[in-house]
């Protein structure tokens, strides 16, 4: 069936601390590969959230031919909806038009001779901009949307790198809207920040607060070509020409303040930053994965991640940990051989699709719905003791 690609203002009261109270519209994309007339109990819908650093369209919809992953799953008759909290992508950046507001390490980042500033400002808003409850209550807002629009009962949860932040705990507090997680490169703090003590999800401080001071970071084109090329393995044909350059574009696109501050090129164009909210968040932590006994129980749970990926195995941040956290049996997790954390563009991104195809239609993926794997070159798997 045809694609019938929508973008919505999904209209919210917002809970982030710099624009509390107001009413804002949430960017959400969805591509529609359902047939037409289908009835709500045949329809299966997607949402699917970025991570810290890259918007939802550059992480899930960039490009032609297979590296929209979610196209990819439209294809096969899903309902995919791509969601940009306050702060990323096309979504309000409350405070973040103020080059002050950037952190301070960063401002040297911010050469364009159309942006005055004087380099030692200190922020106007001297505190960070999201935190996970304005998170949780985003992806609240944008999934009771989706259920109205459609009238499906549950969705399936996708989430990249430090979604998992925003789609684990939203999950173990609201089950009932969630048919299965699919967490790719999560990120996981064992012992990362508690929630307010006697409480399972509540705020440790009143917000906002000044941890760190300024609600923006600045990332830069070369910044993505030095993460992603520090992960690169021998043999493994993980780029593609001039990937860098289309995902940069789309990082870009969504941005319509940042491709105009940042460093002059020789044609005299201006190459643009990737303004990034600076969050703070809670409640992702050995102590909360396992509550009630949600994820790879109630919901079912997916892990997938690179074999060359020190983002989520490295400094305290630990994949496996969450793996063997998780307190359910429904729980699957697949390391990747020759993929890193940018393994959305990389080589192994088609059989990223191919294994989430077969989760969301029967919550296992090469007829396993549960233990953990290893996936070679060549897409052969293997169990994977997990230490």
């Amino acid at each position: 069936m045809p694609i019938v690609t929508t973008d919505h203002a999904v209209r919210h009261k917002s809970t982030v601390p710099a624009n509390d109270g107001q009413l804002v519209d949430l960017f959400v994309r969805e591509h529609d590969g359902s047939a037409p007339n289908t009835p709500p109990d045949k329809r299966r819908a997607v949402l699917m959230l970025h991570g810290r650093t890259v918007p939802g369209l550059a992480v899930y919809d960039i490009g032609t031919g297979d590296y929209s992953w979610s196209r990819e799953l439209a294809k096969v008759g899903y309902d995919v909806f791509i969601m940009d909290l306050q702060g990323m992508g096309r979504s309000p950046r409350p405070m973040m038009d103020d080059p002050c507001n950037a952190n301070p390490a960063h401002h040297g980042r911010i050469q364009t001779p159309n942006l005055p500033l004087t380099y030692d400002c200190s922020p106007s808003y001297a505190h960070q901009l999201n935190n996970s409850q304005s998170d949780w209550d985003e992806v609240h807002t944008v999934v009771e949307y989706i259920k109205d629009l459609h009238g499906v009962e549950q969705l399936d949860l996708i989430g990249n790198s430090a979604a998992a932040f925003q789609l684990g705990p939203y999950t173990i507090q609201q089950p009932d809207n969630v048919r299965s997680l699919l967490l790719q490169a999560p990120a996981f703090r064992p012992d990362g920040q508690p929630s307010k003590a006697g409480t399972e999800f509540g705020a440790p401080f009143p917000m906002p607060v000044a941890t760190p001071p300024y609600p923006m970071n600045i990332g830069l084109k070369s910044g993505v070509q030095a993460a992603w090329d520090n992960e690169l393995g021998p043999d493994c044909d993980q780029q593609a020409p001039g990937i860098v350059d289309l995902v940069w574009a789309e990082i870009m696109a969504s941005d319509d303040k940042g491709r105009t501050w940042g460093k002059v090129l020789p044609n005299g164009q201006v190459e643009g930053v990737n303004r990034q909210r600076q969050p703070f968040w809670w409640g992702w932590n050995k102590q909360t994965v396992p509550l009630h006994g949600v994820l790879g129980g109630t919901v079912p749970v997916l892990i997938v991640y690179g074999e060359l990926d020190e983002t989520v195995t490295t400094a305290g941040v630990s994949v496996t940990e969450l793996y063997k956290t998780i307190p359910g049996a429904q729980k699957l997790m697949f390391k990747l051989a020759c993929a890193s954390h940018q393994m959305v563009w990389e080589g192994q991104r088609t059989l990223l699709h191919e294994m989430s195809k077969q989760w969301l239609k029967n919550t296992k993926v090469y007829g396993k719905s549960s233990g953990s794997f290893y996936v070679d070159k060549d897409g052969n798997h293997s169990p994977l003791p997990v230490p």
